[in-house]
């Protein structure tokens, strides 16, 4: 039946302001508005459809991709959005696409590594798109170790020129967005040559095609990698491949706003620092913070809504089955979750403002920050990236067997967001950069560097390292107190055991790569802990609405007690909890999800997503599952026809017993 909400009872249930909760999650009242107005805009646009996205063939998609990517620049321009109103619609259009490079990676590079010169030049045109762009790092070799790209930018004094060039099959680059078949230019990241002397890896600013018929310029071999993943997902991006046979560029195209190469082709450093350039980094990162919490979100949404109308067993005397999300084991894998997306959320407010601090500070020369804030955001992306592919995975097998079909929206959500744990830095990679920080740090504790930051609590090692839990009861957990000191203490002994250990050996290389997998243990619990303050932060701030932080209150205390009982391990074995407090923090999760479980529609009602982003019909906002199930059914290709392709070839004679006999 259409238009009925067969999830109103559910709704009647909340404890607490929807509306406020939608002001939480959104940040402010304006970003809400904004953000609801584009939502609103987007999905009542048929132009903007998606639910054939993983029917179409790999050609059929791109071409699809391409056609709403420049149909939303020109409403964009029609409308005369604002850059904060353009960044919502591309974002709520939900479609991996050539812009997401073009805006996300080429302008930031130019904006943060380009002189002013190069910026009055190249930006215009970015903005304008009258060029496309995309970000040329990586390579078939080399991913992670940006140090080890091969591609070489050799200057030539006499024609004053950089020769690029790739000069074996591995420095062949490799999986830039937009590059395949789309980007007309792109940053390229390449070994600096000059008189002979290898400088590293800069940046240059490199046509690949003609701005007239769109050819690749002379030199220039690109294409397409190929499928990816899942069906629609990442196929909607154009991943490329690109190979330079001696590409000439002039100077001036090399990014010189903290580099340069003269004219006699001498290499020199100019007066702006060179920690400017982990300005751009810690931008991204913290926006796939920030994205993280959207994707964990849409799949706690879908599943939290199924959860509530789908019933299985527990029928009583023929009444209706008992609702999947009232079952212990379903609430214990499925609010953790939810949790999660709020944490995500906040800590990814919180890296926003720390972005702003960081650029400001660089601005004025000061540095003192940017060793923690690159530690951190490397820390934060590695783990939310993780927690949020894992969560989606989580999700699809909360929605049982209907959740594996695509029309539930949970497979190819799942297959878009799996390569965040790849790109912009191995999640891995990452945490072991985190851990360097740790173990230096720790090194420097006792000589009078006091330690800032979201390492502070180091400053405080020797309570840390002696201190024990008194919680008694339960409710205990509640404390905010009693929480910050059991997760300080976690991370500060795993780090000192860590520091211990490597003290052992004489050459601190081998000793790091020995003991890589407990220095990544390390890392993770300094990180989860980050994430804990900041939703401990949240609740001291002024939350407006009837009930809203009493809810949040209850979806922190399940985070943080959720991580404690999956990592009880590192908490008893540092011997900061003995197992009877281990298990008292177990009862009072439980009590915790009773309390979530009449709350749980209106928190994730609080995302404030349309139905067309959602992407979904077990998420649907009425709840009207089944019905609309199966008239997806029959919209497939496969059933415009009654009797399938292949039967007269095929199938007819197999039954008929008809098949010609083989030949030997």
């Amino acid at each position: 039946m259409e238009g009925v909400d067969y999830l109103a009872g559910e709704r009647k249930k909340a404890e607490f302001d929807v509306e406020s909760m939608k002001i939480v999650w959104a940040g402010s009242r304006h970003v809400l508005e904004v953000s609801d107005r584009i939502s609103k805009l987007v999905a009542d646009d048929p132009a903007f459809r998606k639910d054939d996205r993983t029917m179409l063939s790999r050609k059929e998609l791109f071409k699809n991709t391409i056609r709403k990517a420049v149909y939303a620049w020109k409403r964009i321009v029609e409308l005369h959005l604002s850059e904060e109103e353009a960044s919502r619609l591309r974002f709520y259009v939900d479609e991996p696409a050539f812009t997401d490079l073009h805006w996300g990676m080429f302008v930031p590079a130019i904006k943060g590594q380009g002189t002013d010169e190069q910026q009055q030049k190249w930006l215009p045109l970015a903005y304008k798109m009258q060029i496309i762009g995309c970000y040329a790092q990586t390579e078939l070799g080399h991913g992670s170790n940006v140090q080890g790209l091969e591609t070489t930018a050799t200057f030539d004094p006499r024609t004053d020129e950089f020769v690029i060039n790739s000069p074996t099959l591995t420095s062949s680059k490799w999986w830039p967005g937009g590059l395949g078949k789309v980007s007309t230019h792109a940053v390229v990241y390449a070994r600096l040559i000059t008189d002979g002397k290898d400088h590293g890896v800069h940046g240059f600013i490199v046509q690949l095609r003609s701005l007239e018929d769109h050819t690749p310029l002379p030199g220039i071999t690109v294409g397409d990698i190929g499928m990816k993943f899942g069906n629609g997902a990442y196929n909607t991006m154009d991943n490329g491949l690109l190979r330079f046979d001696h590409v000439r560029i002039p100077r001036n195209q090399m990014l010189m706003r903290v580099s340069q190469v003269t004219r006699e082709g001498k290499y020199k450093q100019s007066d702006v620092p060179r920690q400017l350039v982990y300005g751009t980094m810690v931008y991204v990162r913290q926006t796939i913070v920030v994205d993280a919490s959207s994707a964990l979100s849409k799949a706690v949404c879908i599943a939290t809504r199924y959860s509530a109308v789908r019933r299985q067993f527990g029928s009583q005397n023929g009444g209706p089955e008992t609702q999947v999300i009232d079952y212990k084991t379903q609430q214990s894998r499925l609010f953790p979750l939810l949790a999660s997306a709020y944490a995500f959320r906040f800590v990814g407010e919180w890296l926003k403002w720390l972005y702003t601090d960081v650029t400001q500070r660089l601005q004025a020369n000061d540095f003192s920050t940017l060793p923690e804030a690159h530690a951190c955001t490397a820390g934060l992306k590695s783990l939310t990236t993780s927690a949020t592919a894992d969560g989606i995975e989580e999700c699809r097998k909360l929605c049982g067997g209907h959740g594996y079909l695509c029309s539930s929206g949970l497979p190819e959500l799942f297959a878009v967001y799996v390569p965040a744990c790849t790109y912009e830095g191995d999640n891995t990679v990452l945490l072991l950069q985190v851990a360097r920080f740790l173990m230096k740090t720790v090194s420097q504790l006792g000589t009078g560097k006091q330690p800032v930051g979201t390492v502070a609590y180091m400053g405080r090692i020797e309570h840390l390292m002696q201190c024990s839990s008194n919680v008694q009861k339960a409710e205990d957990w509640l404390k905010p107190n009693q929480v910050m000191e059991a997760f300080e203490a976690r991370a500060a002994r795993m780090s000192v055991s860590c520091a211990r250990n490597l003290s052992k050996y004489a050459n601190p290389e081998e000793g790091f790569a020995e003991l890589s997998a407990d220095l990544v243990e390390a890392a993770v619990a300094h990180c989860q802990l980050i994430v804990v303050s900041k939703f401990i932060d949240k609740l001291q701030q002024d939350i407006p609405g009837e009930g809203v932080k009493r809810q949040l209150e209850v979806l922190c205390g399940v985070y943080y007690l959720y991580l404690l009982h999956k990592h009880q391990g590192d908490f008893l074995a540092t011997r900061y909890l003995n197992p009877k407090q281990a298990a008292l923090a177990n009862d009072q999760l439980r009590a915790l999800y009773t309390q979530v479980r009449p709350n749980a529609i209106a928190l994730v009602d609080a995302f404030n997503y349309t139905d067309h982003f959602l992407g979904s019909i077990l998420g649907r906002y009425d709840g009207n599952v089944y019905p609309k199930l199966y008239e997806a059914a029959w919209k497939d290709p496969l059933n415009e026809t009654v009797v399938p392709d292949g039967y007269h070839e095929y199938l007819r004679p197999l039954l008929k017993q008809q098949l010609p006999s083989a030949r030997l």
